[in-house]
């Protein structure tokens, strides 16, 4: 036959073993942080209705929930408080007490699971009564960065006491890794980690977190300090700046609309790389999979593997108990 092919790629398909073999990109239990949703009262579970299979648990449930996680292959967990609008204001000063919901949790469940690792959340917007990640002016309704670094350094170091292994600021405000650093490390908590949120893009894929949190802005948006979505070299920026500042790991959040982006950071740095795939990411595959669109469980797990493809090391992921299932299947 004329021109037939030199080189046929398909000889690396062929059989099942074979294509195992050159597999490039694996997906473990080692690489999944399952974030989970805090709320006050007791022995509750209260399923997200725009995260199906998501919950809000109360501290005794969540640690059922981990318990069952663990026993799955998954050690690593970020917690995220839904907190009674009694207790918030605009300094976000409950998330400083040790003895309110978040750290009373994260210190338990360290109590009680030693082996795991704790991500914890540093932002004001759970716990403002304005619903922004910092302190909001009360005339000129702008988000004052600088001002909100001293309320973000001690919320961090409240945290690092209460046990969090790696503390994640999600805020976006200017200079933030480098001051929580400091804060940490004249604390005695040197030994403590920062994953920063490097490239967190304002996004329209947040909404079922924020129903999940109550924690919407209650007065404008998040675009002076969440990134344009339309950019990437800003990325890049924010990368050097944090490695500058001292950060150990660095996020990118979303993952999906952004796998050029964990890619380009992930070529540029040395640091160990992180991608939040988010709820909204998370909620179209379960939408489509209970209509009947699609297969959601190989929906998931290609999901997870482009992320993973992309350059994440890590990935918070709401599908993590689910992805350990077929995981631990085979």
């Amino acid at each position: 036959m004329p021109n037939v092919p030199t080189h046929r790629p398909r000889r690396n398909r062929k059989s099942q073993v074979i294509r195992d073999m050159v597999q490039e990109t694996r997906l473990t239990t080692h690489d999944l942080i399952y974030p989970v949703f805090l709320i006050e009262g007791q022995s509750k579970a209260l399923e997200i209705h725009s995260m199906p299979g998501i919950y809000r648990f109360t501290a005794d449930r969540l640690i059922d929930e981990i318990g069952r996680c663990v026993e799955l292959g998954i050690k690593s967990f970020a917690p995220f408080p839904a907190i009674n609008d009694t207790l918030k204001d605009r300094l976000a000063q409950e998330s400083k007490n040790p003895e309110g919901l978040y750290l009373r949790t994260v210190a338990d469940i360290k109590r009680q699971f030693p082996e795991v690792a704790i991500m914890t959340d540093v932002a004001m917007d759970p716990y403002s009564s304005d619903g922004h990640d910092g302190i909001v002016d009360a005339e000129s309704g702008e988000i004052l960065n600088d001002a909100s670094l001293e309320i973000l350094g001690q919320m961090a170091l409240a945290q690092a006491r209460a046990g969090a292994d790696i503390i994640g600021p999600s805020d976006m405000m200017d200079g933030r890794v480098a001051w929580i650093r400091d804060v940490l490390d004249s604390n005695g908590f040197s030994h403590v980690s920062i994953m920063s949120y490097t490239a967190k893009y304002a996004s329209a894929f947040y909404g079922p977190f924020r129903d999940a949190l109550d924690s919407a802005p209650k007065k404008g948006d998040k675009k002076t300090y969440q990134m344009n979505y339309a950019n990437r070299l800003e990325a890049l920026r924010e990368l050097a700046l944090d490695e500058a500042e001292g950060a150990d790991m660095v996020m990118i959040k979303p993952a999906l609309s952004y796998l050029d982006i964990i890619r380009e950071v992930k070529n540029a740095t040395n640091l160990p790389v992180t991608a939040y795939n988010i709820s909204g990411e998370y909620a179209m595959v379960k939408a489509a999979a209970q209509n009947g669109w699609i297969d959601g469980e190989k929906a998931m797990m290609e999901v997870l593997t482009s992320i993973k493809r992309a350059g994440a090391d890590a990935i918070l992921t709401y599908f993590a108990p689910d992805a350990a299932e077929v995981l631990r299947r085979g």
